[in-house]
């Protein structure tokens, strides 16, 4: 009986512990969905973006929504968004290796920096840090016709990048 007694009080703690955890998350319910978008590119590599696709419904980016004039945005929603490569790449003339970054935008104007960060896996941008940058390069936004309610990557096999929000387009080439 003495041993039968610690036994039942382990199996009940384990049942608890079992019993008590949540399911997984459904990410495509949240009320912005997660998207991929992959593809081989002329130079070999494949590219692989993973975002949020964050939707206006009514509101103003700049005032309302992000991105924020000259504060970082995560270029998505939810998680920060991951660019990943299996080969070495040169993104507007400058060198990124392979690997999975996060991307981050920051807008000034119709000026805009992407920014690949070695911290692939965080949470928005609450704990960016420049010091752990790859890679900023610089472009401008461009007039988006028609305008993306929702947030959309598009990858060409050629390299060209672009990212669709709003009335605003962001593009950068890869090789």
């Amino acid at each position: 009986m003495k041993k039968i007694l610690p036994l039942l009080a382990i199996s009940a703690l384990f049942a608890t512990q079992v019993f008590a955890q949540k399911p997984a998350e459904d990410k495509s319910k949240r009320p912005s969905p997660p998207a991929t978008v992959m593809q081989k590119i002329s130079s070999g590599a494949t590219i692989t973006i993973n975002y949020s696709q964050p939707s206006i419904k009514g509101r103003t980016i700049g005032k309302d929504i992000e991105p924020m004039e000259g504060k970082v945005w995560r270029t998505g929603a939810n998680e920060a968004t991951t660019f990943q490569t299996d080969k070495d790449l040169t993104i507007d003339g400058s060198k990124l290796p392979a690997g999975k970054y996060s991307l981050f935008t920051l807008f000034t104007g119709d000026n805009v920096e992407v920014i690949f960060n070695k911290v692939a896996e965080q949470w928005g941008a609450f704990k960016y840090e420049m010091k752990d940058d790859a890679l900023r390069i610089k472009t401008k936004a461009e007039n988006n016709s028609p305008m993306a309610e929702k947030l959309m990557f598009m990858v060409k096999p050629d390299g060209m990048v672009s990212m669709h929000w709003g009335n605003k387009k962001v593009s950068f080439m890869v090789k």
